[in-house]
């Protein structure tokens, strides 16, 4: 927890880390945690809420050790967890970190193409998943030669799997966890960047730690008497596990779980004002959604922190949140390998419109240049963390060649350019790469064109962001068909189809533009900056 400080330079001045040799995130989050307290609770589809302690969580963790050591997972092992929020979805994790495993969150809206890469890359000994899921695993096993094993949550009598139940009712609660140093691999979160397949971050049980004044600070000083945690967002995002559901449990939080098949702005008010929700973590997407319908008379939320992350936040949405709920926005910074390292807190200095924040107590964040220098106030360069820092990834699995190439000396490279004035707050101002940002999720172009070529109508196929006013970015494709290919919107709904099912929901090309040609280097890459360029060029009306 945060040092007490009135100002943040004090906070500064007293923050230190306190990392112990040998830390494990189960045995933190669930078994040294007062037992009689509230740990989940767990609103489900039928409107019932199930509320589980942190007692019952260690036995339920417990258990399920057991029960992947009983399927012959050892240490060191991956466990692919392919669940939404729920209550198995936690006690996949925590039994996971117990058991010395390696957990994969994924989400569900990945397709069998996504998900095979991730769990053959990764060389996945198990899947925890749910019925809704099990056809798309089943359809991919046989080309995934290190699976040995599927649980399936309700899948009593389902052939050539393990039911989730079935497994706990059989397994002792019992279980000494594995004695795991902070250091030791915890967690793989696969994160896509804009050439070759997406790349799988391989994260400490330390991580944990690390995570928490980046937490603390945009939760405004969490944890306080009576807080209760939600977020929107899927647990399979770094954004949902680690900036919300583990370091609650870490303080003693509940966390509210519920399985949103769409957001509603009018069901985000109505649970925080049924649970008595007081802090939320909303990803950009969700605020402008909530800003842009009409505010339910007396709609009862009743929040003491919000924390978003993923985009500036202008000062309209931050009036708005101040009109609607009577905080303030606070806005974090961070990515997949290194994450909450920049952020706002309104109770220890201003929040400025246009700002991410200052750097998170603990870490220590600069502008860079090309040569890995730090660069003066007031420059523009890249933004880049120095190691070591306990939330910062170990590397990324099986690739050295780009674990290497994300740093510059010790300065960790985000691949996103900014500037620091003289008061230390960062501001965005683009990134070096071609990620897109869309929803809350950052996208690699590379993984939609791999699909999209697949299609036996495609030839080639570069994707890009372009700006939509609700997801900040919409995903782009620009296709040359093949000789013979009469191009129009019935081929449309068959591609993004095609991206939808293959790779995920929020994966798909909203919009899709049929050329001749693709700009090209010498050696055959595609620009995609000239893409963006005539793109840009086209919206302001310049061109045809």
């Amino acid at each position: 927890m945060l040092p007490s400080a009135d100002s943040y330079e004090q906070l500064l001045a007293k923050f230190r880390w306190a990392l112990p040799e040998r830390f494990n995130i189960g045995v933190d989050v669930c078994d040294r945690q007062d037992a009689a307290k509230p740990a989940l609770l767990f609103d489900d589809d039928a409107g019932r809420v199930r509320v589980i302690k942190f007692g019952e969580l260690r036995a339920l963790t417990n258990r399920f050790a057991n029960a992947l050591g009983a399927l012959g997972l050892v240490r060191g092992d991956r466990v692919g967890i392919l669940l939404q929020q729920s209550p198995e979805t936690a006690v996949a994790h925590i039994a996971a970190y117990k058991a010395g495993l390696i957990a994969v969150p994924l989400f569900v809206l990945f397709g069998e193409d996504a998900l095979e890469y991730r769990l053959g890359d990764c060389g996945a000994a198990c899947v925890v998943t749910d019925l809704a899921q099990l056809p798309k695993l089943l359809a991919i096993r046989d080309r995934l030669p290190a699976l040995r094993a599927i649980v399936v949550v309700d899948g009593k009598g389902v052939d050539a799997t393990h039911d989730f139940q079935t497994l706990l009712d059989k397994a002792s609660d019992d279980f000494a966890p594995v004695d795991t140093a902070a250091d030791d691999p915890a967690l793989i979160i696969y994160t896509s960047g804009t050439t070759g397949n997406p790349k799988g971050a391989l994260h400490a049980h330390r991580v944990l730690l690390g995570h928490l004044p980046g937490v603390e600070m945009p939760q405004d000083l969490f944890p306080q008497p009576g807080d209760l945690f939600w977020t929107p967002a899927d647990w399979a995002w770094i954004g949902g596990l680690l900036d919300v559901l583990l370091p609650s449990l870490h303080h003693g939080v509940p966390v509210l779980a519920k399985r949103l098949r769409k957001f509603e702005p009018d069901a985000a008010y109505a649970l925080m004002a049924r649970h008595k929700v007081r802090n939320v973590f909303f990803p950009p997407t969700a605020l402008k959604l909530m800003r842009g319908a009409p505010v339910p008379p007396a709609h009862g939320a009743a929040l003491r922190s919000i924390g978003s992350g993923g985009e500036t936040l202008g000062e309209e949405l931050l009036d708005w949140g101040r009109d609607t709920f009577g905080v303030t926005i606070n806005e974090f910074y961070g990515q997949t390998e290194c994450n909450l390292v920049v952020a706002n807190c309104s109770r220890l200095y201003p929040v400025r419109a246009g700002f991410m924040g200052r750097a998170a107590a603990g870490h220590r964040v600069a502008i860079i240049d090309e040569d890995g220098n730090e660069l003066p106030d007031g420059e523009t360069g890249e933004i880049a963390v120095r190691r070591p820092d306990p939330v910062m990834f170990l590397g990324y699995w099986n690739n050295e060649r780009a674990t290497r190439e994300k740093f510059a000396g010790d300065w960790l490279k985000t691949g996103d350019r900014g500037r620091r004035d003289g008061q230390g707050y960062f501001k965005y101002v683009g990134r070096a790469d071609d990620v897109i940002t869309s929803a809350g999720y950052r996208i690699g172009p590379a993984e939609i064109e791999d699909c999209l070529i697949r299609h036996p109508a495609v030839g080639m196929a570069a994707v890009i962001g372009v700006p939509d006013p609700i997801r900040t970015e919409a995903i782009k494709a620009f296709i040359v068909a093949k000789p013979g290919i009469t191009p129009g919107d019935d081929l449309v709904r068959d591609l993004q189809a095609h991206v939808r099912t293959r790779l995920a929901a929020h994966e798909y090309p909203r919009e899709i533009e049929f050329v001749s040609e693709l700009p090209m280097t010498a050696t055959g890459k595609i620009v995609r900056r000239e893409l963006k360029r005539r793109e840009a060029e086209k919206r302001e009306g310049k061109t045809p």
